[in-house]
């Protein structure tokens, strides 16, 4: 670039030119760190500056967010990655930043070592430090469109391009950067709002899931993991180099789509009943009413009992022998041992189970119909609601429960639906809402199939149905070895039902073992943070 101070006309209008570009490029940029850097990169470049220092106010007082300066290599905050070491700096008048920002004016120095105006004992202790000469000095508040200072940008040692040598910073260049300044601002403003607006859905994906989570820790235990295994699948897809994904790139806007979708599948959950959703025996409701039942068969052995006792006082009244009252009191022994017995087959019923018998069902069925007498009435060793619940053949669930369950998904495309997704997670709801469907049509809510289903949705639901066969945490099953769960998948994949080329890539590249890693990894730091 040339020396500003003897810029043509020719040249001024390549630099309004260049200002333009630079305002268009700052405001495409939304990410704030990135924005920043770009700013005072710019800024740099328009002035020939060897350094630059980019300083917000918060907490009344100019904190450093970018350092720049060619001759020392120091790149500093921002995307660089690199911890800024510029201090904090009061807002007092003793400081050439803090005075640009209180008085809200451009001060130009031109060289700070013949400047007794402010206190650079801080740039004097940085050159002795580094053996480096700072002189020149530009410094320029960055108003908002409200015309309030939201920080200052600092410029150090213009350099001639001609000669390489450090310069003063020309009258000619303070208001194309306050000019820049001003654009600064504005870009700076709507990054911030972006990322707030950003943080705050954050916010609510979080309070959603800590709903869901203070219904059902295993829920919410399940729907993080999901969440995590669902992106490192897609996030394989995406390293994968050979078909059939050799030529599926997800974007960095389509992997947050899929880590969206991940934490909100299960959102409808908050509309399920607890006793539903953590039914851990096939008779638990708001309590587990193997108690009712326990309480039931004391009273028919009650009724045994005192019935024997009338039998015995009846035979002794009529004269009967001793022998006969032993048969009486025999009779009674096998009584109760047949009632101990078969409360303990129903206790073992109400667990949950892979599969129940067809015997086992029949004599579930023999005790059911089997009656006692209470306050003269007749009444059955089961109700139809507990033979009903009992006669579960896998698991805990009724089929009028596993409906009520699977209206969670209907709930959350509803539920997802009232928010005003951005463009680029638009498709949250659509692949949150599919999670259950199957390729074949044998899923849920829509039986969908394999043509109705894009590739994000099926790997979501692969992620779901492995997290829900390996999860050590169910109160109505036990843990599954990953083999067997594996086993499951393979067999579903071979029906048709989820998608074998996702299930491929998983095992071959051991996904499933590496988000097993991380994750145990992840909850082990957590606990020892809290621990700390």
């Amino acid at each position: 670039m040339k020396n500003l101070s003897s810029q043509s006309d020719e040249d001024f209008k390549t630099q309004i030119s260049r200002l333009t570009e630079i305002g268009i490029a700052l405001s495409a940029e939304l990410h704030l760190d990135v924005l920043l850097e770009k700013i005072v990169h710019y800024a740099r470049e328009l002035t020939s500056a060897d350094g630059g220092t980019l300083y917000l106010l918060s907490d009344n007082q100019l904190q450093g967010k970018i350092a720049q300066n060619d001759t020392l290599g120091i790149y500093q905050g921002g995307a660089t990655g690199e911890p800024i070491t510029v201090p904090t700096v009061p807002l007092e008048k003793s400081s050439v930043s803090a005075y640009a920002a209180l008085m809200e004016k451009t001060v130009k120095i031109d060289d700070v070592y013949d400047s007794d105006e402010f206190d650079f004992t801080g740039p004097k202790r940085f050159d002795a430090s580094r053996n480096y000469r700072t002189r020149s000095m530009l410094v320029v508040p960055m108003k908002n469109h409200e015309g309030s200072v939201i920080g200052v940008l600092l410029l150090s040692n213009a350099m001639d391009a001609e000669t390489g040598e450090v310069t003063v910073f020309p009258d000619a260049v303070v208001n194309l950067i306050e000019a820049l300044a001003s654009q600064a601002a504005v870009a700076i403003i709507n990054a911030s709002l972006i990322e707030e607006t950003k943080a705050l859905f954050e916010s609510l994906i979080t309070v959603l899931a800590v709903a869901v989570d203070a219904k059902s820790k295993y829920t919410g235990n399940h729907v993080q993991r999901v969440a995590q295994f669902n992106l490192m699948l897609a996030q394989a897809i995406n390293e994968a180099g050979e078909k059939p994904f050799a030529d599926v790139h997800f974007s960095q806007e389509e992997l947050e789509e899929m880590r969206i979708a991940g934490w909100l599948h299960d959102v409808g959950k908050v509309t399920t009943p607890v006793w539903v959703m953590d039914k851990a025996t096939k008779l638990e409701s708001l309590f587990d009413r193997t108690e009712l039942i326990q309480t039931r068969f004391g009273l028919i052995r009650r009724n045994l009992e005192i019935q024997t006792l009338e039998k015995k006082l009846a035979h002794l009244q009529n004269g009967g022998n001793a022998e006969e009252l032993f048969q009486i009191g025999g009779a009674l022994k096998a009584q109760l041992e047949e009632l101990d017995e078969e409360l303990q087959f129903l206790i073992q019923c109400n667990q949950p189970g892979e599969f129940m018998e067809d015997a086992k069902l029949e004599r579930l069925h023999q005790i059911a119909r089997k009656t006692y007498i209470e306050e003269g009435e007749e009444k059955p060793y089961l109700t139809k609601d507990e033979l009903h619940n009992l006669s579960i053949r896998k698991g805990t669930l009724t089929e009028e429960e596993f409906q009520v369950m699977r209206d969670h998904v209907v709930w959350t495309i509803k539920m997802l639906a009232q928010i005003p997704f951005t463009k680029h997670l638009e498709n949250v709801p659509l692949y949150a809402g599919q999670h259950h469907e199957r390729l074949d049509g044998t899923g849920y809510p829509y039986g969908l199939k394999m043509e109705d289903l894009p590739l994000q949705s099926r790997i979501l639901a692969l992620a779901d149905f492995y997290e829900s066969l390996t999860a050590k945490d169910r109160p109505y099953k036990v843990p599954m070895p990953t083999e067997v769960a594996l086993s499951i998948l393979q067999n579903e994949a071979d029906a048709g039902k989820i998608d074998s080329d996702i299930l491929d890539l998983m095992i071959r590249e051991c996904v499933h073992e590496k988000f097993e890693r991380a994750y145990d990894a992840q909850k082990k730091e957590t606990s020892e943070n809290i621990e700390l």
